[in-house]
């Protein structure tokens, strides 16, 4: 009874507006009270900021912050669209592939989802309404293509979801090169699927010759070295997730340099608002402790599993259940809010149904990306209306066919785990 009221009072809190971490932290703080009275909140109170902020793997996010407002800052992402648009921009629907190739080459090198669907949206949106595509498809394809820096690495809601879950974060950021990958061929699919089924959406490109189109991949040098400066040296086991961070920053830092656009003004901007976001972040890890204390004194987890392990149903019921309650949750909630008020009571349960962690880490993200795109508060939907000034209603109804292509990409997933766990198996 008690967890219950203090679960409902903390909906209350989020649903007027109060930020996600002080609802937590209220919220445990008030169970904690209720369980024990002040002295039991006065503990967990001067032990929480210490543990939520001494993780050394947390160091990881505040640099793959950085390294996007570097990369942002040096305008990769301008050219990586246009030397995908010269590759593709001939087949139907070919600005709309470019854009997903972007997104996911903007995604390998900055890790940040609403950074993504924003730099997309200023450079990709123009380009197809005047080559003369539907607004709808446009703003559809920069909405979902945004959302696959939350997948590909580095990726910071990857990075979060190790952290929370005591999960190798390199195990996790391998894992999600290949759906990445596949994600990524979808919305190219998706688009393909959209033009045939109506040509009129969107006409052909411009054709490129050859030697204009290997000139033009000279710029994809930038993004290959971003991430073999991250990825590839977790991978090879050179580096750790929080070396690597810091080395990708640093190679940031040098790209932005080389385009001559840092100053004290354009420094001072990065820092502060990869400073601005980390604070935010374990803000919301510490109230997440705090709620957590309270989660588990409660016992609520154990009671959940126990529950769970009565019901006659098979194992990828529950899975469904999980994955459709994340979905859910994805319409109404931020995604780094929804990890860190989820995992903990989530991943237990997982684990007793036998599914492993690193894969269960990938599919949450992958189910995460849809609800970036849901209404009625699809985050990136959000940023493409702002930076496009197109209705909303537009944007989800351009969204929509890529949120069931999504769909069928997870099912994927969870049929085939391997898809997932094989190139984390090679690591060294």
């Amino acid at each position: 009874m008690l967890t219950t009221a203090i679960v409902i009072f903390m909906a209350v809190l989020l649903a007027i507006g109060t930020p996600v971490g002080l609802a937590m932290a209220a919220a445990g703080a008030a169970g904690l009270y209720a369980m024990g009275g002040t002295g039991m909140v006065l503990g967990i109170l001067e032990t929480s900021p210490f543990s939520a902020a001494s993780s050394y793997e947390l160091i990881t996010i505040p640099m793959f912050l950085l390294m996007a407002e570097f990369v942002i800052l040096s305008g990769v992402a301008d050219n990586l669209f246009k030397a995908a648009a010269t590759c593709v921009g001939r087949v139907p629907g070919g600005l709309g592939m470019a854009t997903a190739l972007a997104g996911a080459g903007f995604g390998a090198i900055s890790g940040s989802s609403t950074a993504s669907a924003a730099t997309l949206s200023a450079t990709t949106i123009p380009a197809m309404l005047k080559q003369g595509y539907e607004p709808k498809i446009a703003c559809g394809v920069v909405a979902i293509s945004g959302t696959l820096a939350m997948l590909v690495p580095p990726s910071i809601a990857l990075v979060l979801y190790g952290i929370i879950a005591d999960v190798s974060i390199g195990q996790l950021l391998v894992a999600g090169v290949i759906p990445g990958l596949l994600v990524t061929l979808t919305i190219m699919a998706t688009v393909y699927f959209l033009i045939q089924l109506d040509p009129s959406r969107a006409p052909k490109g411009q054709a490129y010759s050859l030697r204009e189109k290997l000139s033009s991949l000279r710029v994809v040098g930038a993004m290959l070295f971003l991430f073999m400066a991250v990825t590839g040296l977790i991978y090879t086991g050179v580096a750790t997730p929080t070396e690597a961070s810091g080395i990708g920053a640093f190679g940031a830092f040098l790209l932005a340099c080389q385009a001559r656009t840092v100053n004290l003004k354009t420094l001072n901007t990065a820092l502060t608002r990869a400073a601005h976001t980390s604070c935010m972040i374990v803000l919301i890890i510490l109230g997440a402790h705090i709620f957590g204390y309270f989660f588990t004194l409660t016992q609520s987890t154990q009671d959940i599993i126990q529950w769970v392990s009565e019901l006659d149903v098979s194992r990828w019921v529950v899975m469904a259940m999980i994955l459709f309650g994340y979905i859910v949750l994805g319409c109404v909630m931020d995604q780094i809010a929804i990890l860190i008020l989820t995992v903990p009571i989530v991943l237990p349960l997982v684990l007793s149904l036998g599914f492993d962690p690193v894969w269960f880490g990938v599919i949450v993200i992958v189910t995460a990306e849809v609800g970036m795109v849901t209404p009625p508060i699809g985050l990136n939907a959000f940023v493409v209306a702002r930076y496009t000034g197109r209705p909303l209603s537009e944007i989800f109804l351009g969204v929509m066919p890529h949120v069931f292509a999504h769909l069928i990409i997870i099912a994927l997933f969870v049929a085939f785990p391997q898809i997932v766990l094989w190139l984390p198996s090679t690591m060294r």
